[in-house]
Order: structure tokens, then C-alpha cells, then sequence
């Protein structure tokens, strides 16, 4: 009687286990297996982020992928699934696979590089703006008051602008070297024209002359041949420096002519007299009338 009952308590406790783990048992055979290698074009990546989400469920799992790119996901119900994988650097990489139930299905995604984004265009320098301060910039058109419709088709007027700038840097220069002679002339002309010269004096004075309208002349050609552009007005100095002209471009025709005659009297023994003795003044008054036109256009009022 005694081992009977065992019997029939031993056989309940195996039934009892059983219907434990049969449950558990089902489970494992209908979970299925996600598994793969994350690439790039140099190879294997590490630390890429793989997460899974059940479509029909909306429950989700992640994994990370090792040192040679690989990763797992156990334990996933069967069903549809929306794979996402994504790595820093890297474009990510969206699909939608099945897993059957105790099915181990290997997905492998290889990922690409993320587009490079579009570099900055390098921006146009204040200064080069046709209505900049006056810098370092060639002139344009704009300078002279067009508007950039009236400049936008114009090559042309554009190249006569840059070859009447490169004769009108020249005239400015050569003005400036012609005050040297001018100034040593002004002052010779205290000895030459006194009455106890020598010839050496007037000879000094008459060489330092021929100099100093050589050179003004010189100059004058590179500002009246400098082309001119139509429509361009002059402004502030440069309508000064324009006036100027108009009293020592005269006074410098006339200086030569009058210095020669009192030169010549004077070689004769005779005192200057006549027109020649307006050799003086009108010299004064032409460097003065010269060194105006040069100032108004060599410093900033």
C-alpha cells in the first residue's frame, strides 16, 4: 500500500514539472533570432547602434554592434520587424524584415558616408563695392556716380576707365617731381634776376626753368590725353585742380618766353624792362596756381 502511494505521488510530481515547463519550452521554440555584420566601405563598424520594433506590437530592441561589426538580437517574437541602424559619421540604414517563429535570420546592412555639406561661398570684401572708401581696389564706373544698370554692359568704358587711371597716376607722379625743379627755380630766381648777377646765375636759373617746363609739359600730355569717359563729372578737388590748370597751364607758356627775353636783356647789359619785366609775377603766380592744383588732389579735405 505504502509504495503504491509513492508511486502515484511520484508520478504527480513529474506531471507537475511537465506542465511547467511545457509553456516554457513552447516559448523558447517560437522566439526567433536576428543577427548580422555592420560594414562601411572601409570595413568592419564598430558601436553601431542595431534596434528592432515589432510592427504589429510597437515593443522594441536594441543592440550595439562589437569590434568586428557584429551584433544579436535573441528572444524576438516572431512577426515583422522595422530594422534601423545607424553609426556616428555614417548615413542610416532603414529596412523591414520577417522572422518566423524559432527562425535565426541574418541581416547584414552596410552603411555609406553622410553627404558633405555644401561649403560656405566665399563672400565679396566690403572694400571691392563700387562705393567702398577708397581703398587698395581698382576704380570702377560705380566711382564716378553710373549706376550698376548703366555699368552691368559696358567692357568698353570699363577698359577706358583702367587706361585713363594708369595716364592720371602717371600725370600725378610726374607733377610731383616737377615741383623740384620748380621750387630750385623759385629760389635761383632771387640771384638771377638781381643787379649784381653773373652769367653763371642766370645760366643756373634759365637750365633750372627749361627743366621745370619740360616736365609740366610731360605731365600735362598724360592728363590731356587720358581718355575720357562719357557721362563721368568731376568733383569737389578734382573740379579745383581742373580751374587751377586754366591759370599755370597759361603762366607756364608764358614763363619760358618772358624768362628768355629778360635773359637775353640782361646778357646785353641792359636792365629788363619792357613785357619782360612781368617775367617775375607771372612765374610767382603760375607755381603758386600749381601747387594749389597739386595739394587739392594729394591731401583729403
Amino acid at each position: 500500500m505504502r509504495v503504491r502511494t509513492a508511486k502515484l505521488a511520484g508520478s504527480a510530481a513529474v506531471l507537475t514539472v511537465v506542465s511547467l515547463l511545457a509553456p516554457c519550452l513552447r516559448a523558447q521554440e517560437s522566439e526567433a533570432t536576428l543577427s548580422g555584420k555592420v560594414t562601411d566601405s572601409s570595413g568592419a563598424v564598430a558601436n553601431a547602434k542595431v534596434s528592432v520594433r515589432n510592427l504589429a506590437t510597437s515593443q522594441s530592441m536594441e543592440a550595439q554592434t562589437d569590434a568586428a561589426g557584429t551584433y544579436s538580437l535573441a528572444k524576438l517574437a516572431p512577426g515583422e520587424y522595422e530594422v534601423t541602424v545607424s553609426a556616428e559619421g555614417l548615413a542610416p540604414k532603414k529596412e523591414n524584415v520577417i522572422l518566423a517563429a524559432g527562425a535565426s535570420l541574418t541581416f547584414n546592412a552596410e552603411l555609406s558616408l553622410l553627404p558633405s555639406a555644401p561649403q560656405a561661398q566665399p563672400q565679396t570684401p566690403a572694400n571691392n563695392a563700387p562705393n567702398a572708401p577708397p581703398g587698395n581696389k581698382a576704380p570702377s564706373l560705380g566711382d564716378l556716380g553710373f549706376s550698376p544698370a548703366d555699368t552691368k554692359s559696358n567692357p568698353k568704358e570699363q577698359a577706358l576707365l583702367d587706361k585713363r587711371t594708369h595716364m592720371l597716376k602717371i600725370h600725378q607722379r610726374l607733377g610731383l617731381i616737377t615741383t623740384i625743379p620748380m621750387i630750385a627755380s623759385v629760389a635761383t630766381s632771387i640771384n638771377a634776376g638781381g643787379r649784381n648777377t653773373s652769367n653763371t646765375d642766370r645760366t643756373v636759373h634759365m637750365i633750372l626753368g627749361s627743366a621745370t617746363a619740360g616736365l609740366y609739359f610731360t605731365t600735362a600730355y598724360f592728363a590731356i590725353r587720358a581718355p575720357r569717359v562719357e557721362g563721368a563729372k568731376s568733383r569737389g578737388p578734382i573740379r579745383f585742380h581742373k580751374a587751377m590748370a586754366w591759370i599755370h597751364g597759361p603762366g607756364m607758356i608764358l614763363t619760358p618766353i618772358l624768362g628768355a627775353l629778360a635773359y637775353s636783356q640782361k646778357n646785353n647789359g641792359e636792365r629788363v624792362h619792357g613785357i619782360a619785366k612781368a617775367h617775375g609775377p607771372v612765374a610767382i603766380v603760375t607755381a603758386g596756381a600749381f601747387g594749389a592744383a597739386l595739394l587739392s588732389v594729394s591731401l583729403k579735405f
